[in-house]
């Protein structure tokens, strides 16, 4: 999985998969867009107004938490 961030144009991309022939974009809402392929398979999730909803709420920090063990990493956005 991958975050990357465009402060051009303030979105972000969180890519779970590499992307092949035949993904669709489906638009969710106003601010967020799903790359999916036929068989269901999400490849990605875009993210317009990035900062607007990446830093809404945990002051702009992006919080890795592994459920099973409580293990917790943090990275700050910038």
């Amino acid at each position: 999985m991958r975050l990357t961030y465009d402060p051009r144009y303030n979105i972000a991309y969180i890519r779970l998969h590499e992307k092949t022939t035949g993904v669709e974009t489906i638009k969710v809402g106003e601010e967020i867009n799903i790359d999916i392929a036929p068989d269901g398979t999400i490849y990605g999730i875009e993210l317009l107004n990035a900062n607007e909803q990446l830093k809404k709420e945990d002051a702009g920090k992006l919080f890795v938490i592994n459920e099973a063990t409580g293990e917790k990493s943090e990275v700050v956005l910038s």
